[in-house]
């Protein structure tokens, strides 16, 4: 997994347009696949998948900005509305319709949000791109890379419990792993990783444990080598759990998608 991996180059919608080209699928990156140097890992084996399977699909690069739901759930609903009439401006002049995307906070805002602003598009998370991908057979998973691995599965709060989404993320760990296993609590009645609702932004309240230390603790019961994410809250909430516990090595965090790359070998 922590190969160096050989660079792709990655469409530009504005490029794109320049030559009448119209990619079938905007992939929004989002502030963490852009800025954040563990999560660009992310967007990097996501975008090999993509280019492997032959979507057609393109970024925005300099043009992307933020959703706005950092804002919103901070309570800057004004902060909020401009960004979201700036990013559903740029889609307009791309004529972009479909959206995929890495990051359940994005997701959800786009699927859920934008329309009350006049910004409707089919939006889907990168767990389920890839599940009907694989459901098609384009996308064909090797489970001989990670068959002695015991993988458990965290849930975004926000692709599960405010999507209704648990079965995309499973149906990929089902084929990449034999050894899936769940922690205690999981689907509808998971434990937040403590990052949601802006809370990624500011210091946790005052509690007997902090949330995320709880969640790495519950997920290090299961004796899994490797926990699976598919947000990169969750993502730099567990990996900092494991790095206060000292537990680095007996447990890895790894997005979905980067799982998926392994087993394709890109």
């Amino acid at each position: 997994m922590e190969n160096e991996r050989i660079p792709v180059n990655v469409p530009l919608m504005a490029e794109l347009a320049s030559r009448g080209e119209h990619p079938e699928y905007l992939f929004w990156v989002g502030c963490a696949g852009a800025f954040d140097d563990r999560y660009r890992k992310v967007t990097q084996a996501f975008t090999r998948i993509l280019t492997h399977c032959g979507v057609s699909f393109a970024v925005l690069g300099p043009e992307e900005t933020c959703t706005g739901d950092p804002a919103r759930r901070a309570g800057n609903e004004m902060l909020f509305q401009m960004q979201a009439m700036m990013n559903i401006s740029t889609f307009s002049n791309y004529n972009i319709r479909k959206i995929i995307t890495i990051c359940p906070h994005c997701f959800n805002t786009f699927k859920n949000e934008y329309p009350d602003l006049g910004g409707r598009y089919e939006v889907v998370h990168h767990t389920q791109f890839l599940r009907d991908l694989m459901d098609q057979g384009i996308l064909n998973l090797d489970p001989s890379i990670f068959s002695d691995k015991r993988i458990v599965f965290h849930d975004p709060c926000y692709l599960g419990r405010g999507n209704g989404e648990y079965e995309a993320p499973r149906v990929l760990l089902n084929r990449i792993s034999p050894a899936l296993t769940e922690m205690p609590r999981n689907k509808s009645k998971a434990l937040c990783c403590g990052a949601g609702g802006a809370q990624m932004f500011k210091e946790a309240e005052k509690g007997t444990k902090e949330v995320f230390m709880e969640r790495t603790e519950e997920a290090l019961g299961t004796g899994a080598e490797i926990i699976a994410t598919a947000c990169p809250f969750c993502m730099t909430m567990l990996t900092d759990g494991l790095k206060y516990s000292n537990r680095q090595e007996d447990m890895k965090n790894y997005d979905i998608a980067e799982l998926v790359a392994d087993t394709l070998g890109l």
